[in-house]
């Protein structure tokens, strides 16, 4: 009998949950991002955090990058204030559903459009072995930021944030920034291909097309 009670208390032991770690915290960035995190000082409008990846490292939040922070027992700080002369024209709440715009854009949208079309787009270019043949890439990586962005529903964590116009700017900022990212390195790699099937290729052109390095 002894045994079978010394046995549950040690399975009672090793299965209690540990309350030696401490809880954490989450902090939410003006950029979207959320970290989850003890928060290890608040001196002077500042969040400081140890850095993940560095453990004797510090991070150090100042109040402009912060939009609240969220302790373990619950209790939120705000430090975003609705102010316009320093071009916070959001309200608290339309900024949180900006931010919900980023994040969503962050992790569904992956620009797939952008990345094949600058690798044609160089390739091509690139393939006609000019001096000249980058413009043709890095003009479509600027325009890829300028057209409409298409917000698909599955990439939306809640359907009633797409009727907000604040959500939407967010998530098109977002998507704009990947597809520009996307563009440039597409197109980079398209326009080496490109150069690389000129300097194979090229004496097998048309008339011999020597129409830019060997010229």
């Amino acid at each position: 009998m002894l045994k079978k009670l010394f046995i549950v208390l040690v399975l009672l032991f090793f299965s209690r949950p540990s309350y030696s770690q401490k809880a954490q915290d989450t902090i939410f960035l003006m950029n979207g991002i959320v970290i989850a995190k003890q928060v290890i000082d608040t001196t002077f409008n500042t969040v400081t955090i140890m850095n993940p990846k560095k453990h004797l490292q510090k991070i150090h939040y100042e109040m402009n990058q912060l939009y609240m922070v969220k302790f373990a027992d619950g209790y939120k700080r705000y430090y975003y204030v609705q102010d316009p002369s320093i071009y916070n024209e959001f309200t608290r709440d339309e900024m949180w559903l900006f931010m919900k715009g980023e994040s969503d854009a962050r992790k569904g949208f992956k620009a797939r459009g952008a990345l094949t079309t600058s690798i044609f787009i160089g390739f091509a270019a690139g393939a006609t072995g000019t001096f000249f043949a980058p413009i043709a890439p890095f003009g479509f990586m600027a325009l890829s930021g300028v057209t409409k962005v298409k917000i698909k529903h599955n990439t939306v964590s809640n359907p009633r944030y797409i009727e907000d116009d604040a959500y939407i700017l967010g998530y098109e900022r977002v998507a704009r920034q990947k597809r520009k990212t996307k563009s440039l390195i597409g197109g980079t790699i398209g326009l080496a291909l490109g150069y690389a099937f000129y300097a194979i290729f090229n004496d097998k052109y048309p008339e011999n097309g020597n129409i830019g390095f060997n010229r």
